[in-house]
């Protein structure tokens, strides 16, 4: 959606801009014709979207897991539907009998705070990243936004190898929903997640952190700063954690696991 719009400056200065709208729809997750959540998110890689959610909310564990993908577009937003297999599917049923909704960005429908509490697998032990291929991974990804070049407003995710190469990035109204998105298309791609690290535009939240753990990435760096409870969180999972990333410095928040 583009438009043009009036710009009006201090010294009283009026002039026509063009501007473009990061697009933001609802889009409802049904596995094996069950209704599961509805997400506000930006209607693209909806497979990747649909598999890196599913890995999130401990559905799945692997691209196999979910097959008969199919997009649907309807009036009020859109349909993402596919078949799960595996032992997800008794999860499945037992969150949608208890869950009257779900937000991204915080508890809305957990009905059991012990949920916060459960522990994350642990992070496979790792070597470090040097902060040259993180400011390296910074200085690529931004020439591989387009949806955030053009509007301003998407986030993005990206998976970086060791070195700082970018392999992968996929972008979204939503800093939880581009997460997502990339875990589904690194799975499905074959990409090994631990082996490099994640590259989030977003601040750190404690979400942000537990997907990156379940998809089993082993470093994770972000361009703001974490919550109390991110950190929390990746110290107890052994997850590598980098905040404040810049061109010109990065804030080690937590060594993970180290490997031997």
């Amino acid at each position: 959606m583009t438009e043009d719009l009036l710009q009006i400056s201090a010294d009283g200065q009026v002039r026509t801009v063009h501007r473009e709208w990061v697009p933001e729809v609802p889009i409802a997750m049904e596995y094996n014709g069950l209704s599961y959540a509805v997400m506000m998110a930006t209607p693209a890689d909806l497979q990747d979207f649909a598999l890196g959610f599913a890995v999130a909310e401990g559905l799945a564990t692997r691209a196999p897991d979910l097959t008969h993908f199919s997009a649907v577009e309807v009036a009020a937003g859109w349909i993402m539907r596919a078949s799960l297999a595996g032992v997800g599917q008794e999860k499945l049923q037992e969150r949608v009998r208890n869950r009257i909704a779900e937000s991204s960005c915080g508890l809305c429908g957990i009905e059991n705070l012990e949920a916060l509490a459960r522990p994350l697998p642990p992070v496979t032990p790792h070597g470090s990243i040097a902060p040259a291929a993180i400011f390296s991974a910074l200085d690529g990804l931004r020439k591989l936004q387009p949806l955030g070049s053009s509007t301003r407003a998407a986030h993005a995710a990206a998976l970086a190898a060791p070195d700082g190469r970018i392999e992968m990035v996929r972008e979204d109204v939503g800093r939880h929903n581009a997460v997502d998105k990339l875990v589904g298309g690194a799975l499905t791609a074959g990409a090994d997640l631990g082996s490099g690290f994640i590259l989030s535009t977003a601040r750190c939240s404690y979400e942000i952190v537990e997907k990156a753990a379940r998809a089993g990435a082993t470093t994770l760096v972000t361009i703001s700063l974490p919550t109390s409870m991110a950190i929390s969180r990746a110290r107890d999972a052994g997850l590598t954690l980098y905040c404040l990333a810049r061109g010109d410095s990065v804030l080690l928040v937590n060594r993970g696991r180290r490997s031997v």
